[in-house]
């Protein structure tokens, strides 16, 4: 590769490491750390963070099934996405109504897909222009380099109050769009090969994949979403409950560089079974163990797994339908956002059990973990297809 492709590579990876760090770990996953600080300050209560995640996931699953029909101008649509994630995440520290909050929250969902798509989409192809698809998958150490960044911010500012943080996180999303939209290029805002036409038969074959990536979204985001709280109601001090998150953010970004470099050939399979499983012991542990060790030991597991199943699952898909991979995109994309809904929803359910003695994180994680090893062996036992 000549110096100037391998410029240009090295800014388009950039690029989409800064989009994806700005849409997934502000635009999707900042609430996450800032949630206990939120019940700290009496800004909401349990019932309304679970409303506010599942509005965000929700607004996740209707930016995926609408981003195809914006490939066209993705240029275009992708600073748009960026600007409405800066935007929506300054304006949570002004709400006041639980409604309003659960608004900004599914807008936030929404442009943070078109982001994931649509930035994903212009950079691989950019890459592929370039001779340097191979560096693809780097560009998804943003996710993990995103939360471990809003982690520590939420940390190290613990002190503060959380809609303070929000205003940070803000200005954080606001310069990492403004970064992107200064990098990208002038040129001509070329229509991304994305089909308009999903077809709902083509992807009847893999129903296997659909329910192991369905039974993901829903395992992973249990812990994702409560880890910090779990931590909180151990020590009330922000300095350590607040730690979980940016474990979780740098596992991730670090798991998924390792695999980038060193498991391009290993079974997709094998090594989504593997980070399946990673993730059931992962939320296990706090129910079977009390301690802020092994909330700490989860974080790695669940954050060090869980863009792995991603890439592992994307690719499977595109090797299962190389023609067109399109449908079982689709299909999986829609059971992952409808997973992630399901688990804080029915942490929201169990919480109305609460005055009768029921736990209702252990039990949704305990859950969270039986559909994640019951995925994982079943991958595992089908591991010898590639």
């Amino acid at each position: 590769m000549n110096a100037a492709r391998a410029s240009g590579a090295r800014l388009t990876v950039a690029i989409g490491t800064v989009a994806l760090a700005v849409a997934m770990g502000i635009g999707r996953f900042a609430f996450t750390p800032l949630l206990p600080l939120m019940l700290r300050d009496g800004a909401i209560d349990a019932a309304t963070g679970a409303d506010w995640a599942a509005a965000n996931y929700g607004g996740y699953l209707a930016g995926a099934l609408t981003a195809a029909r914006l490939g066209r101008h993705p240029v275009r649509y992708l600073q748009i996405a960026l600007l409405g994630v800066a935007v929506t995440t300054l304006l949570v520290a002004f709400v006041a109504e639980p409604l309003s909050g659960a608004a900004l929250r599914f807008a936030a969902g929404v442009f943070s897909a078109w982001v994931l798509v649509l930035g994903s989409s212009w950079c691989l192809a950019e890459l592929a222009s370039r001779g340097a698809s191979r560096f693809g998958a780097w560009i998804y150490t943003g996710v993990g380099i995103g939360i471990a960044l809003a982690g520590a911010l939420a940390w190290l500012g613990g002190m503060q109050s959380a809609r303070q943080l929000w205003l940070e996180l803000g200005l954080l999303a606001a310069a990492g769009t403004a970064y992107v939209m200064h990098a990208l290029p002038a040129r001509g805002d070329a229509a991304l090969p994305l089909s308009e036409a999903v077809r709902t038969d083509a992807a009847a074959g893999h129903a296997d994949l659909i329910v192991c990536y369905g039974a993901f979204g829903f395992g992973y985001i249990v812990p994702a979403t409560f880890l910090p709280v779990l931590a909180r109601a151990q020590v009330d001090d922000p300095l350590v409950f607040g730690l979980t998150w940016p474990l979780f953010g740098a596992a991730s970004a670090l798991s998924v560089a390792v695999v980038a470099r060193s498991l391009s050939s290993a079974s997709r399979r094998r090594v989504w079974a593997v980070a399946q499983a990673s993730m059931a012991i992962g939320a296990a542990l706090p129910v079977l163990a009390h301690g802020l060790w092994s909330l700490a030991l989860s974080a790695l597991l669940v954050g060090g797994a869980f863009m792995i199943a991603v890439l592992a699952g994307l690719q499977l898909a595109r090797e299962s339908m190389p023609a067109n991979a399109t449908p079982l995109l689709a299909r999986m994309t829609a059971a992952f956002a409808a997973g992630q809904i399901a688990g804080p929803v029915l942490v929201r359910l169990l919480a109305l059990r609460a005055a009768a003695g029921w736990d209702g994180l252990s039990i949704a994680s305990a859950l969270a973990a039986l559909l994640l090893a019951a995925t994982a062996a079943w991958l595992w036992r089908r591991g010898g297809e590639r």
